[in-house]
């Protein structure tokens, strides 16, 4: 599909500086565009870009200034880059297949509800006690287990697993391979060395819009649930230990290992490969750097980095004196051989 510039500002409220009836036909990156392309200028690291770019049309904020001729057409908006998340989701949506239906082979068990606009994908897996919103596609090799609550909206993509008894809120996405509900890590040691398994008898319970990353784990509670708040984003690959309660619109990058217990505030924002030590409490908009250890609770609206993690200005302060320490001590070799002589 095309569309031209006027119409792209019509849609979103910007406004043309250029030709607006430049039509594009896909979105790139601003260093690799080409003629037909839609691109966008939000950091400001990337602006030489703009004179060399072969977009047709740029996404710019309204009070930007070029220091020299611009080929492509500008759109003139307040965010750019929240703006191009809103045109990709239009694209997204008119790109996107949407199935609907039963696909065979796949197994529903009797007696379960599936909506007239769900879809139940090939080898797909519906256990008895399912109850699935309007809406809802389980995509094929998905397993949803015994009494498991789907909310409207919601995708299930190929090779998820939903074990028994888990709940999941309205218009979440749970990509390829994530594991709901699965046992929390809980073992007894016994005198001859060896563990006892506890049993795992919870559930997970995560809220409406929230986003579960490929091959991520949510493990189920021990008693009571494992919570994903309402809005939260987990990236790929983490591992959510029992009794983890995340809240709301908190965003956690990929590799992250969060044990068992420890609750995470909302709105806040978490770097990739952190790792938090069970039963500690971490406060709302907090923000953390990738790669920090989290050993003790952390305050609200609290920045750290490094591990143990401290505030990121101190982190900041003991890289640069790291840095500086092949320095110092050539500095005190001389002093010392100065001494001696």
């Amino acid at each position: 599909m095309e569309f031209k510039a006027g119409q792209i500002a019509a849609l979103i409220g910007g406004e043309v500086d250029g030709d607006p009836e430049v039509c594009v036909n896909t979105f790139a990156k601003i260093e690799e565009a080409r003629t037909g392309a839609l691109t966008f200028l939000a950091n400001p690291k990337y602006t030489h870009y703009i004179y060399t770019t072969d977009a047709s049309i740029v996404l710019v904020r309204r009070d930007f200034v070029p220091a020299q001729p611009v080929r492509a057409t500008l759109v003139r908006v307040d965010d750019p880059y929240a703006v191009l998340s809103n045109l990709l989701e239009y694209a997204s949506q008119a790109m996107t297949p949407s199935p609907v239906g039963i696909e065979q082979p796949s197994f529903v068990a009797p007696g379960v509800e599936i909506p007239g606009d769900a879809y139940i994908g090939a080898f797909a897996y519906v256990a008895d006690g399912v109850r699935l919103g309007s809406g809802v596609k389980i995509f094929p090799q998905a397993y949803v287990g015994h009494g498991v609550e789907i909310g409207e909206g919601t995708v299930i993509y190929p090779g998820a697993k939903i074990y028994h008894g888990c709940r999941i809120g309205a218009r979440c996405i749970i990509h390829a391979g994530a594991v709901i509900g699965a046992d929390g890590f809980g073992f007894a040691p016994l005198p001859d060395g060896s563990y006892h398994k506890i049993p795992q008898i919870g559930i997970v319970t995560i809220g409406d819009d929230v986003e579960i990353g490929a091959n991520t784990t949510v493990d189920r509670a021990t008693m009571g649930s494992t919570v994903i708040g309402r809005g939260t984003k987990l990236d790929n690959l983490i591992q959510a230990a029992h009794n983890t309660e995340i809240g709301c619109n908190t965003v956690i990058a990929a590799q992250t290992g969060i044990a068992g217990s420890t609750r995470i505030g909302d709105y806040c924002m978490i770097g990739g490969q952190v790792g938090f030590a069970g039963h500690i409490q971490v406060g709302d908009r907090v923000k953390i750097g990738a790669q920090s250890g989290i050993p003790n609770n952390v305050p609200d609206g609290a920045r750290l980095m490094g591990y143990p993690a401290v505030p990121e200005m101190d982190f900041a302060r003991q890289a640069a004196y790291i840095k500086r320490l092949g320095e110092l001590f050539t500095r005190v070799k001389a002093l010392e051989k100065s001494e001696k002589q």
